[in-house]
């Protein structure tokens, strides 16, 4: 049993539907996928010890199978360059999360290494009653939500279909390099659709995937977060 058959079946004995975001981030790890530096803290302490291990700045966020959306509970701090910043946050973090919600099962906080600014895509999957897997690249940030920026394939994907995915985008230039923005890396950016479709085709109980932002380096990618939701 690998990986991500483990993680899949300790939340299906919990009747959990959504991943953990730590979970969710070892999954996509197991599939090829370049993620920040992360581990969970359990009180304040520890989590200022993890930042001084990961190299600071670094984000903390909650981590907890009720609240999906970390940021509406006050559940994420970003730019954290002190011990002292994270042990703070880590206290704000869990105090806005017990207003949030009051039975909520908080499992403590995610200490993740802050990644370097680049160009931001997203990558989602949806499983389709008619077609199945559905696989989903755009631009991430603002082009998503103001552009509508994004292209469709069903899964599997193949190397050359991932990158006619990327190239059909509308503003597809942007990615070829923009002002001070070096162009983002095609290869690696059509081997995670690449592998996004692998591991929906070998885990068709996974029912929802977004990867957002993945940031897109010259050379290189970074998924800074992670959401699973299985059927």
């Amino acid at each position: 049993m690998n990986m991500t058959d483990k993680i899949i079946a300790q939340a299906r004995s919990e009747n959990r539907k959504a991943l953990l975001e730590s979970e969710a981030k070892s999954i996509i790890m197991e599939y090829g996928l370049t993620v920040p530096k992360f581990q969970l803290a359990t009180n304040e302490k520890e989590a200022a010890k993890i930042a001084e291990e990961i190299g600071f700045p670094v984000v903390a966020k909650i981590v907890s199978p009720e609240i999906i959306h970390k940021s509406d509970a006050g559940g994420v701090k970003v730019g954290l360059k002190t011990a002292a910043d994270v042990e703070a946050a880590y206290k704000t973090i869990i105090e806005n999360a017990k207003k949030y919600n009051a039975k909520a099962n908080l499992l403590g906080v995610l200490v993740m290494e802050m990644a370097p600014a680049g160009t931001e895509v997203i990558v989602g999957a949806i499983k389709d009653p008619q077609f199945g897997a559905t696989i989903m690249f755009g631009l991430g940030g603002i082009f998503v939500e103001v552009l509508k920026d994004v292209t469709f394939k069903i899964a599997p994907v193949n190397i050359d279909e991932a990158k006619e995915m990327i190239t059909g985008l509308k503003a597809a230039a942007l990615l070829k390099g923009y002002r001070n923005t070096p162009a983002a890396d095609i290869d690696a950016l059509a081997q995670i659709l690449v592998n996004v479709s692998k591991l929906l085709m070998e885990h068709p109980e996974i029912a929802e995937l977004d990867l957002n932002p993945i940031m897109a380096y010259a050379k290189g990618t970074n998924t800074v977060d992670a959401r699973i939701i299985l059927e």
